[in-house]
């Protein structure tokens, strides 16, 4: 196959194809090879039939299709890496409109793929951006320290009233009037108050229970609720509190830094708390720069991105954010119904996002383009060795699992990020002015304010909304699947 350029024009390139008279005869041998087993001719067992025969009896192209397709899918991306060509979508295809493709002879077809704009990138060096200074929380290492005790806590029996956070263990009946209704009973079941995995309602009215206490816990289903017989409908649980369980939270001294780190003392940790909270907020600082000065950058250096560029990115962003859903044991097509969406308005939602994300990649490859920046073979075997790390095997598995293509991205990815560090390094990043106070104006005024104004106590803070849960599919064994919210 020779692949021979014909040009450019706007977004779109041409080139032509050639095939000898003698790759397109292999091709033809290839399909017939394949293809003899399934075809019947009289006075021959099947697969017997010389190819002479079958291309008499059926036409002499029975064969041509199939050849031309094979040789087309083997060697386009052979064609576009001889000519350097990175397409953005698939190609059109047209035969020489003056040429009879047939058997003995070579053929042509006229290549039309759709690439990228070009980019005439400038003014990417000493931009000038701002961005807000973040600091490391006050509560930060309190609120480690918390987390830390909650997840090395002691569930105790305890005889005290069950209280949000406890766990109870306990019997139910459902009924709804006098009859008792079918998947609204369980034994030993065990609920954490607050949990929310039981309809609204029940969970609330087992607070302040104890051990050995009967309580009938009424509710009301939702009108929305997925078994229609229970639908708007108050129902009545009969409940025996078996066990109240509660946490014990260990003591904050060197022995829990000890049981939980590698560290001696207690103020060992909160120092080892405190620098990773540091080195966390600074890679945080870090990044709202660097998308600080690429908004600047692509301000700078607009670009008229064909459609379907965005199209793709999108769905690779929603193809990453189902995989993430999917890893926490949540089918994507679940959570959009949960979120009242669906997969198409899911997509959709991420067009601005991934407009940016093209934006910005094209004028990074650009400056890697101007500034001649490399893909050492030790940065790309850097990346491999952290990908080998992540699935645990050898790194050169790693790269023979990958291929070319895959590393050819990877090489590519290298060239933009060296693109972001040198266009980071030589921007000039501020924190916006704070404002000057102002006189004491608003003071005095406050003060002359009547003393109706004066009594009312501070505007509460807006209070968090209720947290979403998703629901869990019951165990095929688990009882009372109706009572579950």
């Amino acid at each position: 196959m020779t692949a021979v350029f014909g040009g450019r024009e706007n977004n779109e390139v041409k080139f032509t194809m050639e095939f000898t008279a003698e790759e397109f005869e292999a091709a033809i041998q290839k399909v017939y090879l394949k293809n003899r087993g399934r075809i019947a001719v009289d006075g021959f067992r099947k697969g017997k039939a010389p190819r002479r025969i079958i291309e008499a009896r059926y036409g002499a192209g029975i064969f041509y299709e199939e050849a031309i397709d094979n040789l087309l899918q083997e060697n386009y991306s052979k064609a576009l890496d001889e000519l350097n060509i990175d397409p953005i979508d698939r190609p059109s295809i047209d035969f020489a409109s003056d040429e009879k493709i047939e058997a003995g002879k070579g053929f042509k077809v006229e290549v039309t793929a759709p690439v990228a704009p070009i980019v005439e990138i400038k003014d990417y060096k000493g931009i000038k951006a701002e961005r807000e200074l973040r600091k490391v929380e006050d509560d930060a290492v309190e609120t480690q320290l918390a987390s830390l005790q909650k997840r090395n806590a002691r569930v105790i029996d305890s005889e005290e009233a069950a209280n949000w956070d406890d766990t109870v263990v306990l019997d139910y009946k459902g009924f709804i009037g006098e009859e008792q209704f079918e998947g609204g009973t369980a034994d030993d079941y065990s609920l954490k108050l607050g949990s929310a995995t039981f309809i609204p309602g029940f969970e609330a009215q087992l607070v302040g229970a104890k051990k050995g206490e009967e309580k009938d816990v009424v509710v009301t289903f939702p009108q929305d609720y997925h078994a229609e017989n229970l639908a708007g409908k108050e129902a009545v649980f009969k409940c025996t509190i078996k066990e109240v369980k509660k946490e014990e939270l260990p003591a904050l001294d060197d022995e829990f830094a000890k049981d939980v780190s590698e560290f001696d003392t207690l103020e060992e940790l909160k120092a080892d708390i405190l620098k990773k909270a540091q080195v966390n907020i600074d890679k945080i600082n870090e990044d709202a720069a660097k998308n600080a000065v690429m908004d600047k950058l692509c301000e700078a250096n607009p670009i008229d991105i064909p459609a379907v560029m965005v199209t793709d990115e999108a769905e690779q962003l929603y193809n990453q954010f189902a995989q993430q859903v999917q890893m926490q044991g949540i089918d994507i097509n679940m959570y959009c119904q949960y979120m009242g969406s669906s997969p198409e308005e899911l997509k959709k939602g991420y067009e601005e996002q991934a407009r940016k994300n093209v934006h910005g990649r094209m004028l990074l490859e650009a400056i890697a383009k101007a500034e001649d920046i490399q893909a050492s073979e030790e940065d790309v075997d850097k990346e491999l060795a952290s990908i080998a790390e992540v699935y645990k095997m050898e790194k050169d598995k790693v790269r023979e699992s990958l291929g070319e293509p895959t590393i050819k991205m990877i090489e590519k990815d290298i060239r933009t990020r060296k693109a972001l560090d040198l266009v980071y390094e030589n921007a000039k990043i501020t924190e916006p002015k704070k404002a000057a106070k102002k006189p004491a104006k608003k003071a005095a005024a406050k003060a002359e304010a009547p003393a109706e104004e004066a009594e009312k106590p501070a505007e509460e803070a807006p209070k968090k909304p209720a947290k979403k849960t998703t629901k869990k599919a019951a165990k095929k064994d688990e009882p009372a699947e109706e009572a579950k919210e």
